[in-house]
């Protein structure tokens, strides 16, 4: 049993945060372990409240699970502010830890921040020189590069300046890249500093999308711990979210963006590379 540690915020709701990782990581056959950095009070509507936890606890927890248990991957979502990044870089220096998939939830799907600016610099500073697979939306994209990312020519732009940036690999997340969202696909940029992959996928028309960047990001860290190359864990995740999208068209929970069906969503086959 591979075994795959997420450093995130708690969903109340259940849609997103380590809810949600843990419900992919169990999805695609590996053991979930957490290290909760925030309490969210959250539904499908929005988030009514946010509790910081101390950095000092986030790396107490992160400890507790590697000197006993181990992980074959981390995946980190959101990590509130700029202590709590700058432990879990320092934690993962000091566990050596290779596969490491950044989540870096700077900005939400509507464009809001999530991050103050000195978070933001001390993601860019500290966790992204770490991050074996990173997984930006076009917004974070922007942040991250300064560019403005319309079409997949300006995504793969924005990932080769992410490469550069130190992540070994990164996928530019196309779900709402204004000139592939108009032909009614998803495209995914994919570059490990030497060639670009492009990934697309048709749009899922369903309201339930809550918790989608949480849970790739966590399908491609448990194909990571399971032996998968990083195109090919990323594939995969691809594949399954997509499922998990289609089985929640009809999935009603809540009276807003309601989450994904992730059980349903775990039995994909994927093209080998």
């Amino acid at each position: 049993m591979k075994k795959v540690l997420t450093i995130a915020g708690s969903d109340s709701g259940g849609g997103a945060g380590i809810q949600a990782d843990l419900k992919a990581f169990a999805a695609r056959g590996v053991y979930g372990m957490s290290a909760i950095t925030a309490i969210t009070a959250q539904n499908t509507v929005g988030v009514q409240g946010v509790f910081e936890l101390p950095a000092d606890f986030v790396a107490r927890q992160i400890d507790s699970v590697m000197e006993d248990i181990g992980a074959d991957a981390w995946k980190t979502g959101m990590l509130s502010n700029a202590d709590i990044i700058r432990v879990v870089a320092e934690r993962a220096r000091h566990y050596g830890v290779e596969k490491l998939v950044v989540d870096p939830v700077m900005v939400a799907k509507g464009g809001d921040p999530l991050l103050r600016p000195e978070a933001r610099d001390a993601l860019i500073e500290e966790l992204v020189p770490l991050a074996y697979v990173i997984t930006p939306n076009h917004h974070e994209a922007q942040v991250l590069t300064g560019l403005e990312i319309h079409t997949v020519d300006d995504a793969r732009e924005a990932a080769r300046r992410i490469h550069e940036m130190g992540a070994r690999h990164v996928v530019v997340k196309g779900g709402h890249l204004p000139a592939a969202e108009a032909q009614g696909v998803a495209v995914d940029v994919f570059f490990d500093g030497q060639e670009w992959v492009e990934l697309p996928a048709p749009r899922i028309p369903t309201k339930n999308t809550h918790g989608t960047g949480c849970t790739f990001a966590s399908a491609i860290a448990a194909e990571l711990a399971k032996g998968k190359s990083p195109l090919q864990a990323v594939r995969i995740a691809k594949a399954y979210l997509t499922a998990a999208l289609k089985a929640a068209v009809d999935l009603h929970i809540g009276h807003g963006h309601g989450p994904l069906n992730h059980f349903l969503g775990s039995q994909v086959e994927v093209p080998e590379e």
